[in-house]
């Protein structure tokens, strides 16, 4: 492990209007570790990741990503280039994928590092062409999305994130657009780029990448954090009765 998080998450708060969402939220998260992050819907699980990438400002505390410190509350310039800057750092996959339906594959891969970091065209065709064949993607370069299944676009979604060279990637319920049979492509994917040694913080319903990937797994109730551990502590033993719950419910098929 590192000397230093690179994330540390610390009392972090979010409100929408007066529902307490997030409620004094601690983390840290080390160089090449993954973390799942589990709970019912509505446990603030995707509102975490979001807040970690500033899609949502945080309410109170402060969010440090790579030595980044930005905290909750700030605003004007300085704040936007902290926020710009920490977005930098962080790629996100979302549960849909938000693909550019007019560009083919390979031009969405390339709208980041061009309009957004100001590459030159040539590395960054070098960098997305690497990035899709991360993937297994790289032959439907020339593609537009409307020929790709659910899982393709993922797959996609996912090399653009990567052709942005985050150091760490974040993945909101990644596999929870996609038909049963095409979940597992995405998931090798994510295997892979564990395997890799790629920081990851994954949100997901998908117990068995939990268990089987996972470095620790971080349990969530009602905006707070009320478990963590190794994945077969959590999954074995559970301390707290809702982690216990969850999990029965998980195993019974009823992942809401």
């Amino acid at each position: 492990m590192s000397a230093e998080p690179i994330i540390e998450v610390a009392g972090l708060h979010k409100w929408f209007g007066m529902l307490h969402v997030l409620s004094d939220i601690s983390l840290e998260v080390e160089a090449r570790e993954v973390i799942c992050i589990i709970g019912r819907s509505g446990s603030g699980k995707s509102t975490l990741l979001r807040c970690i990438n500033f899609l949502e400002e945080p309410s109170a505390g402060k969010i440090t990503v790579d030595k980044l410190v930005v905290a909750a509350g700030g605003k004007g310039r300085e704040h936007r280039r902290l926020v710009h800057n920490i977005r930098l750092k962080t790629g996100m996959v979302f549960q849909e994928f938000n693909l550019f339906p007019h560009m083919s594959v390979l031009e969405n891969v390339l709208e980041g590092p061009v309009t957004v970091k100001r590459m030159d065209r040539a590395k960054a065709v070098e960098i997305a062409e690497m990035n899709l064949e991360r993937v297994g993607l790289l032959f439907k370069k020339d593609e537009y999305p409307n020929r790709l299944s659910g899982g393709q676009k993922q797959r996609v979604a996912i090399a653009r994130a990567l052709a942005m060279e985050p150091k760490v990637m974040l993945f909101d319920e990644p596999t929870s657009a996609l038909d049963p049979e095409l979940i597992g492509e995405v998931l090798n994917v994510m295997k892979k780029l564990a395997e890799e040694g790629t920081t990851m913080l994954v949100v997901t319903h998908e117990m068995g990448f939990a268990r089987e990937v996972a470095d620790r797994v971080v349990v969530m109730a009602e905006g707070e954090m009320i478990e963590e551990g190794r994945p077969a502590d959590v999954f074995n033993s559970p301390r707290d009765p809702r982690t216990q719950a969850l999990i029965e419910r998980y195993r019974s098929g009823g992942a809401k």
